[in-house]
């Protein structure tokens, strides 16, 4: 199958579902997330942006004026709504997925996707960047193994995890379609 029936196939397959990555801040979800939906002409959402357009202000300006509480709040109502308007490739904020009640409407709505990165490679890739909230309240690599610890029982459920690791961004992609197919297209021929 090419690549363009196989995008077809995953398209079809997925119907009005979006496909949506979960992942620790600095696992690759918006850069492969925009490869991704590229490679299945799908559109590319970033919830992290959604959320700021919503409330006029950047995520830092949420977490520091109202705290984390009212920022999960409403990541969960603009994810809500972002899941109702597939499909779509959703990336989504790293503490996103650990709300039951927006994973069950990713289940409902989608097929999550976990980007699984070690930490070396998180710690990396975070450090290049100074505005993640969460890693203002101490050290990133402490703050990061902690929210591992918390995190990834609980990424695990997504229904296909891929590990994110400094390859090409096609390369992850690429794994991701494949697996996609395997999940959504495969199955739904043995069902017929």
């Amino acid at each position: 199958m090419s690549d363009a029936q196989s995008s077809q196939a995953i398209r079809s397959a997925l119907g009005q579902r979006s496909v949506v990555l979960v992942g620790l801040m600095g696992c690759g979800k918006s850069a492969i997330g925009r490869r991704l939906a590229a490679r299945l002409s799908l559109p590319f959402v970033d919830a992290d942006e959604e959320i700021e357009k919503a409330a006029g202000k950047t995520i830092e300006d949420i977490f520091s004026e109202h705290g984390e509480p009212y920022f999960r709040e409403g990541e969960r109502k603009v994810l809500a709504r972002l899941l109702r308007s597939g499909p779509q490739v959703l990336a989504t904020g790293g503490g996103a997925f650990m709300n039951d009640e927006t994973r069950a409407g990713v289940a409902e709505n989608g097929v999550s996707v976990w980007l699984k990165a070690d930490l070396p490679l998180l710690v990396r890739r975070v450090g290049r960047r100074g505005n993640r909230p969460l890693l203002k309240a101490g050290e990133p690599e402490v703050v990061l193994q902690e929210l591992m610890a918390k995190r990834y029982p609980v990424y695990a459920e997504a229904n296909i995890t891929v590990e994110s690791r400094d390859v090409p961004h096609e390369v992850i992609v690429g794994e991701i379609v494949d697996r996609l197919g395997e999940t959504l297209v495969d199955s739904s021929e043995v069902a017929r």
